[in-house]
């Protein structure tokens, strides 16, 4: 069996929904569910290999330097949560076809429903630690979407931010914990981590592992302190509740604490830090539920409650308490989903979830009021149901630890107080919503549900029976592998016998379900005490952080952010002279041992030039054409510079962009005002020149000090390999279509795209051409004169032919697509200026958006060709022919790749030059029919 089936039929299964819709409801439901059955019958069938103790794994190599791989696991611990997750979604899928009213979108919410379930389905499967992560961090986009799924109400919204922003930023701490662990272990591969437990608890990085990992569990399961954000998540529908916040989602961090638990635990700190946490969150969950009216939210409190009791048993650091946290995940999962599917019945068939109006309704709906009661009796505890089995599992561990010293009896006393609660919350659940009277003024008159939206709430309430009486027969195969996995193979012996004697244990139950009975009974006086402390909502300080937060950024963001390039510039150039001081303080001398080259006239000259343009075009940088003249030779010296240091291919580059700029500038000064007003005060004036000086002359030492030192980098490499490998002597080329081809790609791609983006912003722009320059001269009236339209179009031949020699050369010499590209461009934009728009779109009809699409479309194909001979994307290929009368010469598939970068390069830069020399022309560009 592939194990990369699993959560990929279900990533397929989110587009089902977009497509069935039409066929009805019903239809959409079935076919929506086909994909994720399918994957549990593929989990099914691997059963009998992870009972005898197997592991199954399967890995696909994506790029193994960097340990990125996707990499799957089924253990025994996967395949309890693949059967809850595929499972309970199954359920849950049945139970919204009736759920959702006839104006929700069921398309988009099963498209929700089947991504989340997926990212579950990847975190549980997942054996690498970075691809664990993705589906973790795919599990909180998801869940937003499902939240904030009725987004037409201000509290959905607010609770998918809230529990985005939580769990988000826990994400990032399990983020920087795994690369921790990864980097102590020496990989990602989550089966090496789990059998260098010892390396990981040595090593003293590992409390800082530890609590990073911890926060991203913590923040997932609603621990304390960060519990606050799954009862706001309430505002979901119901199938959501159901199945993320009892069944799925909040059970994300359970998973990890347990999948880490051979490698993390058996540490003080881990004792501390998570029985603490659990045993927290445990108390103060089931607390608050006792005083929540809206009956999802005493359901949300009494799960944080239950998660609490679980991280709780995983940080008793014993192995029976761990076997005890795995039981209880599945009593959990099915109890808790089944009463949430109960309390939307209940909202659905009632239009109330407030359970001050909620009573009576056993005389309404006896079929799901025994259903609920079942459910919420597993919920306190109560015997002969799954939740006693475990709860008696949990408070016999709480005796046999002593981690806490001479306070250790706090913990069963801590313990049996959070069942007197869960029982008290439960009983109140029964009584309440069931009995106590008649409804007071609800929408509707309640009502049985459609029969098949019951089916889900029958199975999980029958499982709930099934598993009380026979335990040992329906999950002895499932704990016992689960918890093998959790344990490392170390499982103790235990018993899912339903009577143990009279023991402790049960001792505690009874006082649970006294205590819980007598506290609701006399809740009156438990309400008037709470009554004294004013209600804080969550909500409101969560948003309320959120505002100042806004308020601060925007403060900072008005200070830095005002409009002044002086500013943004100081500022920037500021942080880069703190940056790069502080390093060159440490360095004794400057001067390393390699010897200076010597020094002629020419670079004498050359270089006083530049400095000289330089300083002009600063100094006359308010009369932009002169300045513009003077930049243009500190670029003409740049490009002299790089040929005379051996660089021809840099120094043709340079040339053809320079003179593209400088049209370029040309073009969009003509629209500027020829001069600009002196704006900086002296003040000003004297802190620039220093920050420039200073900046200056820290590059200058940074420049000095690497040319005086031997310099060995990867360019050795792309010499040694260049011929070899890539078939070409023009090592730059071949770097560029070759060995870093993929990042060329990215760059015409992006070339493309900003010419794109440029085009649409102009397109419809009209401007005012001004009628004279900065002395009032008129413009001539011969805007295109016979003498440069003749030159220009005699040399148009020439220019091109140049352009096709340095195309055709790039290989082996210096040339190549972009520099041809730009030769051919300036060819095209010289015809533009001197003849006129009007008349080049008459002989020239040629789409320079469909060039650009056809340039990157040529370049991607040609990277593509490589995968028909089963070799890497973008892998070259060359060899050497002979013809009569020609002789050798060679072919490469790169120089087809080189096209693509031609045609991108011709059709992006004359899709900008040519459209702004059109702004004030009477020809207006047209826009495709279809905008």
């Amino acid at each position: 069996m592939s194990l990369f089936w699993i959560p990929l039929l279900p990533l397929i299964g989110t587009l089902v929904p977009l497509f069935t819709e039409r066929f009805g409801r019903s239809a959409c439901a079935w076919f929506t569910a086909m994909l994720p059955a399918l994957s549990l019958f593929l989990v099914l069938q691997a059963v009998p290999q992870i009972f005898a103790g197997e592991t199954l794994q399967q890995t696909f190599s994506w790029i193994p330097a960097l340990g990125l791989e996707l990499s799957f696991r089924l253990d025994g611990l996967a395949l309890l949560f693949l059967l809850l997750i595929l499972g309970i979604g199954l359920l849950i899928i049945l139970y919204a076809r009736y759920y959702l009213s006839p104006q929700d979108s069921m398309a988009r919410f099963y498209a929700y429903l089947i991504l989340f379930m997926t990212s579950m389905v990847g975190i549980v499967t997942s054996n690498n630690l970075l691809q664990l992560w993705m589906f973790w961090e795919l599990t909180s986009i998801s869940s937003f979407l499902l939240i904030s799924f009725w987004h037409h109400k201000s509290e959905a919204r607010k609770g998918a931010r809230m529990a985005l922003t939580v769990t988000g930023a826990g994400g990032l701490a399990l983020l920087a914990g795994l690369l921790l662990v990864a980097h102590i272990v020496g990989s990602y591969d989550l089966s090496v981590v789990l059998a260098s437990g010892d390396t990981l608890r040595e090593h003293a990085a590992y409390p800082v592992a530890l609590i990073l990992v911890l926060l991203g569990a913590f923040t997932k399961s609603a621990q304390f302190p960060f519990h606050f954000w799954l009862p706001h998540a309430m505002s979901a529908p119901t199938p959501v509740s159901a199945y993320l916040h009892s069944a799925t989602m909040v059970k994300a961090g359970i998973f990890l604490l347990a999948r880490f638990y051979p490698v993390l635990s058996g540490t003080e700190l881990w004792f501390l830090t998570v029985s603490l946490t659990g045993l927290a969150t445990l108390l103060l969950g089931a607390y608050i539920a006792l005083f929540k009216h809206d009956l999802k939210g005493l359901l949300a409190y009494s799960t944080v409650s239950h998660l609490g009791l679980i991280t709780l048993l995983l940080g008793m650091d014993t192995e029976l308490a761990a076997v005890a946290a795995v039981f209880h995940i599945i009593n959990h999962a099915t109890f808790k989903a089944s009463l949430f599917m109960a309390a939307g019945i209940i909202d659905h068939e009632s239009g109330s979830r407030d359970m001050r109006k909620l009573n009576g309704l056993w005389h309404y709906m006896p079929h799901t009021a025994t259903l609920a009661m079942v459910a919420a009796a597993s919920m306190a505890g109560v015997p002969l149901l799954n939740g006693f089995l475990s709860k008696e599992m949990f408070f016999a561990e709480t005796l046999h630890q002593v981690a806490l010293g001479s306070l250790s009896w706090m913990v069963p006393v801590l313990a049996t107080l959070a069942g007197i609660f869960a029982v008290a919350y439960s009983m109140r659940f029964i009584h309440d919503v069931f009995f106590n009277g008649e409804p007071i003024d609800l929408p509707k008159t309640p009502h049985e549900p459609p029969r098949y939206m019951k089916i889900p709430v029958e199975i999980l309430v029958t499982l709930c029976l099934l598993l009380g009486i026979f335990p040992g027969f329906i999950v002895g195969g499932l704990l016992e592998s689960a918890s093998s996995a959790v344990l490392a193979g170390n499982v103790p012996e235990y018993s899912l016998s339903i009577w143990h004697g009279f023991n402790l244990p049960l001792l505690m139950s009874i006082i649970a379900l006294a205590g819980g009975l007598m506290i609701y009974y006399n809740r009156r006086h438990l309400y008037q005490f709470q009554a004294q402390f004013p209600e804080t909502d969550a909500k409101l300080v969560f948003e309320r952080i959120i505002q100042q937060m806004v308020r601060t950024a925007r403060s900072i963001h008005d200070f830095l952010e005002n409009g002044s390039l002086q500013r943004y510039m100081f500022l920037l150039l500021l942080f880069a002279l703190v940056l790069m001081a502080g390093p060159l303080m440490d360095l004794n001398t400057t001067a390393g041992l390699r010897p200076h080259l010597p020094i002629d006239a020419v670079e004498i000259t050359a270089a006083v030039l530049l400095c000289l343009s330089a300083l002009a075009t600063v100094v006359w940088h308010r009369k932009r054409m002169i300045s513009l003249l003077t930049l243009s030779v500190v670029g003409l010296i740049v490009s002299i510079t790089f040929a005379r240091f051996s660089a021809p291919d840099l120094a043709l580059t340079q040339l053809s962009v320079e003179v593209v700029t400088v049209i370029l500038l040309m073009l969009a000064l003509f629209f500027l005002p020829q001069k600009t007003p002196k704006e900086s005060s002296p003040k000003r004036v004297v802190r620039d020149l220093g920050i420039a000086a200073m900046l200056g002359g820290i590059i200058g030492t940074i420049n000095y000090a690497l040319m005086t030192r031997p310099l060995h980098s990867i360019s050795d490499f792309f010499l040694a390999n260049s011929k070899t490998g890539g078939g070409g002597t023009n090592v730059v080329n071949v770097i560029l279509v070759d060995f870093r081809g993929f990042d060329t790609l990215g760059e015409i791609t992006v070339l493309g795209i900003a010419a794109l983006g440029i085009y649409k912003l102009i397109v419809r722009m009209r401007l005012y051409m001004p009628a004279g320059d900065e002395s009032g001269r008129a413009w001539a009236s011969d805007r295109h004169p016979m003498m440069l339209a003749v030159i220009s179009q005699s040399l148009l031949p020439l220019a091109l032919l140049v352009s096709v020699y340095i195309f055709l050369r790039g290989h082996n010499l210096p040339g190549g697509g972009f520099i041809a590209g730009l030769v051919t461009s300036v060819a095209l934009v010289q015809q533009y200026v001197a003849h006129g728009v009007d008349w080049i779109k008459e002989r020239l009809k040629v789409n320079y958006q469909w060039l650009i699409a056809s340039g990157v479309l040529i370049a991607t194909l040609t990277g593509m060709g490589s995968w028909v001979f089963d070799r890497p994307f973008l892998t070259s290929w060359f060899d050497y022919f002979s013809l009569p009368w020609i002789g050798e010469f060679e072919l490469a598939s790169a120089m087809l790749f080189d096209l693509g970068v031609y045609l991108t390069v011709v059709g992006a830069t004359l899709l900008i030059l040519a459209n702004l020399g059109k702004l004030t022309t009477n020809h207006r560009p047209t826009l495709p029919e279809s905008e």
